[in-house]
């Protein structure tokens, strides 16, 4: 069978040429091609890699999921936080936080004050139990992910981190 070769289309700027192929995919040693320069393609590559540490340091220990804990440490961080601006932080609908918030509340790692203001709006907090585990979760995928990325250098590490923060942050220059 021949090979199918990827043209840019017009529009699309030509990628720079690279001195030798592109590595294998880490598992299943595909040819990437082109992939290899995507960036929403790696960064898919390396969230497997961040999931596995996810469900081997938390998600069996704690039962969580990743939005979960995500969840959790953004209440830790913003104590009095509203559901709406859980909602608006993670890209999501309303109704998925009040679904996650419900989890949580009935598990009793969150509470839920009335806000001032607006009646329809509600302060969440962590209770003692919610803020434990974000503590010890947080401490499991720190070290967990430093073990799994032996590859990188620690200032590799903090690069990696910045330039993360940077994708993420063009979201709301959008």
């Amino acid at each position: 069978m021949p090979a199918v070769t990827i043209r840019p289309s017009a529009k699309s700027p030509k990628p720079a040429p690279t001195a030798r192929r592109a590595a294998p995919t880490p598992a299943g040693q595909l040819d990437e091609g082109p992939l290899h320069r995507i960036l929403g393609y790696r960064l898919a590559q390396a969230t497997v890699t961040t999931l596995q540490v996810f469900e081997a340091q938390v998600a069996a220990a704690f039962d969580l999921r990743p939005v979960e804990f995500t969840v959790l440490a953004l209440v830790h961080e913003n104590p009095g936080v509203t559901g709406g601006q859980l909602a608006t932080a993670l890209a999501v609908t309303p109704s998925n936080i009040t679904m996650w918030i419900d989890r949580l509340s009935r598990r009793g790692f969150v509470e839920r004050e009335p806000h001032a203001q607006d009646r329809r709006a509600l302060h969440i907090r962590l209770s003692a139990a919610g803020a434990e585990v974000v503590r010890q979760a947080t401490e499991r995928l720190f070290e967990g992910e430093h073990h799994a990325m032996t590859a990188l250098t620690p200032g590799e590490r903090m690069l990696l981190v910045e330039l993360l923060d940077k994708v993420g942050r063009a979201r709301a220059s959008r």
